[in-house]
């Protein structure tokens, strides 16, 4: 199955409702499921984002819907990275 990288930063509503229910994180995660998706690994991160969650998908539509659904919610702002693994690359060569 196709894995990504999902970046995210939250805006500042997203802080407070982090803030105030942290398991708003875990349903999140749950959602993402209903849409087809499922969030295989996360971590919370300092710097330019505040999590980075590896997300595998049936393909590349799947993986846009997640994103759009998310991103219209306007809690965070998400960038989304397809990831080849390497031994697929290097035959690819």
């Amino acid at each position: 199955m196709p894995t990504f990288i999902m970046l995210s930063k939250l805006t500042p509503e997203g802080v407070s409702t982090i803030k105030n229910n942290p398991q708003r994180i875990r349903e999140v995660n749950r959602e993402i499921e209903q849409l087809g998706a499922t969030v295989t690994a996360q971590w919370a991160t300092l710097g330019r984002f505040d999590f980075i969650n590896v997300v595998e998908a049936p393909d590349e539509t799947t993986m846009a819907r997640v994103s759009l659904e998310l991103g219209s919610r306007g809690t965070a702002q998400y960038e989304t990275l397809t990831v080849i693994p390497v031994d697929d690359f290097i035959a690819a060569i």
